[in-house]
């Protein structure tokens, strides 16, 4: 895998390049710091950077003690856009109530300070969004992704990303407007502190009874909207 630049934004294109055409496949480790920076001629810190950027992007999952792993599924794109049309925004609900408690149960007890660093950040951005519904629902599928990733697990990560491209459907776009005042923003957002907080404090159940409560919420809210 020759390489023209051996900086760390030249590293992480030529491996994300390798990522999304298959040298590497989705749930592959990649090989470590120290094999990558002899075969790319490259420092292992810049390495790191490179390696940095790309789970920050998602593209990877770093487990202390065990390596990096590939966390990029080629789109099944027509399939996505069959399933995003026939899913309401109740199925939608209904789906995050499946998966969301078991993501989060995980999320509490495996997330990393840089995970929990991120996710304070999203919920500034989230509590400074309650006069915009755009933002807010940008920011609030940040963090639920972010969440998903906190759980480091490959596959759920993958799923929730499904999820979220079905939240993005205009299906939603119409309830988002029915239903996001800023009060029931900032009411969110005071769920979304909590979970933070339950997360922080490694309370599993805790962080399981807050999504729970605030998916709860969500699907009584589009009930709501629906009747209206």
């Amino acid at each position: 895998m020759p390489v023209t630049g051996r900086g760390a934004g030249a590293i992480t294109t030529r491996l994300r390049r390798a990522i999304e055409t298959g040298v590497y496949a989705h749930g592959e480790q990649l090989p470590a710091e120290r094999q990558l920076a002899i075969a790319l001629g490259a420092a292992r810190s810049t390495v790191r950077k490179a390696l940095n950027t790309l789970e920050e992007n998602g593209v990877v999952i770093r487990k202390v003690g065990s390596g990096t792993f590939v966390n990029y599924a080629e789109p099944l794109q027509n399939s996505a856009e069959d399933i995003t049309d026939l899913v309401s925004p109740l199925q939608l609900i209904e789906a995050r109530l499946s998966v969301e408690p078991y993501m989060t149960r995980l999320a509490a007890i495996h997330a990393t300070h840089r995970d929990l660093n991120a996710m304070e950040a999203i919920l500034q951005h989230l509590e400074a969004s309650n006069n915009d519904k755009d933002a807010f629902g940008h920011w609030d599928s940040e963090f639920h992704l972010l969440l998903a990733r906190c759980s480091q697990n490959p596959l759920l990560v993958n799923l929730y990303q499904q999820i979220n491209n079905v939240r993005t459907h205009a299906q939603w776009a119409m309830m988002k407007e029915a239903i996001l005042t800023p009060a029931q923003i900032d009411a969110y957002n005071t769920q979304h502190r909590s979970l933070y907080d339950a997360l922080c404090q490694r309370d599993v159940n805790k962080a399981v009874e807050h999504i729970n409560s605030h998916l709860e919420k969500a699907r009584h809210d589009l009930l709501g909207a629906s009747e209206t």
